[in-house]
């Protein structure tokens, strides 16, 4: 499975590298502290353009929308998400949105979750350490169970219990981790082309393969200059190389009991979610002969959100709905 996907804006620093202010995106910052802007390169601005549409079909459709953030002190730094519809507890379930390796929540979910039928519910869209609005400290250890474990922190600060939880690619390992660990929190899980084994998928195998240092330095740059999908090439140059390579390690490790195990044994509900221009793929028919629920989203790859947000929404929705407990 193709990994990565979306725009994620950082600024270095020695510390801790801080994402761009919500006022790039149009958006409403909570009260307190703002991210500082960071530039634009040209190269990116359709697609910083569609983030800042979605951003205004967020507010328009879904009753509001706010970037809150949290300091987490086994980080050191600061992880910020989108709060959606933040009135709406009565309609159901919160949704917790987790991207994947490269990506974030705003260019990925803000439409996803605004569509019907996910619409109109509290949402959070959590940009993971190392992405998106989040800090990127140069101490973290960018694997699954630590991401989790700050997405878990987000959860809990804003008072939710019981949540929806929906995770893509590496996104998709993160909520494993976080459903297997926390059932308290989590109610039902969908995840969409997950990392479920070591070995990792070919964008984390690329990454891995190259000694940190050497990456950063210069395997980086030649990835973005190598990629010919230019929304991707948009992507990669946005990333944090650090964070990017790191992450793409843990990958490419995995972890015993493997995501693919946790998730057929999860006690919770969970389904699995699959691109039909994916298919034929032998992890997706794994875990439906596990007994995972398997729903299909038309016309779309890996990059599902992207290719069919519609046909996502419906996806997701439908896998919640068909969401069995394992064994």
């Amino acid at each position: 499975m193709r990994e990565g996907c979306s725009w994620a804006v950082g600024v270095a620093g020695p510390v801790r590298r801080a994402g761009p202010s919500a006022r790039a995106l149009g958006l409403r910052p909570a009260p307190g502290r703002d991210p500082a802007p960071a530039a634009v390169p040209r190269s990116c601005c359709a697609l910083r353009c569609r983030c800042e549409r979605l951003a205004c079909a967020v507010r328009l459709r879904d009753g509001g929308v706010a970037v809150r953030e949290l300091f987490v002190r086994e980080a050191g730094a600061w992880i910020r998400w989108l709060q959606l519809n933040p009135a709406a507890g009565d309609a159901g379930p919160a949704r917790v949105y987790v991207h994947g390796l490269g990506c974030s929540a705003a260019s990925d979910y803000a439409e996803v979750a605004t569509t019907p039928p996910l619409a109109g519910r509290v949402g959070l869209l959590v940009d993971l350490f190392g992405h998106g609005y989040s800090d990127r400290p140069v101490d973290f250890g960018y694997r699954m169970r630590e991401q989790a474990d700050a997405v878990a922190a987000v959860i809990e600060h804003v008072g939710l219990r019981d949540v929806e939880l929906i995770g893509h690619s590496m996104g998709g390992a993160v909520a494993i981790e976080l459903a297997a660990a926390r059932p308290d929190l989590i109610a039902k899980l969908v995840v969409a082309e997950p990392n479920l084994f070591p070995g990792g998928g070919f964008v984390s195998s690329v990454i891995a393969s190259q000694e940190e240092q050497a990456f950063v330095a210069e395997g980086f740059a030649r990835m973005v200059a190598g990629e010919k999908l230019p929304d991707y090439v948009a992507r990669l140059r946005l990333a944090d190389a650090l964070a990017l390579h790191r992450s793409a390690t843990a990958l490419v490790e995995g972890t015993s009991p493997s995501w693919g195990a946790m998730l057929t044994e999860l006690s919770q509900p969970r389904a699995f979610v699959v691109g039909e221009r994916t298919r034929p793929d032998a992890e997706t028919d794994l875990m439906a002969a596990a007994g995972v629920p398997v729903v299909d989203v038309p016309d779309a790859t890996h990059n599902m959100m992207i290719d069919n947000p519609g046909g996502f929404a419906e996806a997701v929705d439908l896998a919640l709905s068909a969401a069995e407990p394992g064994v």
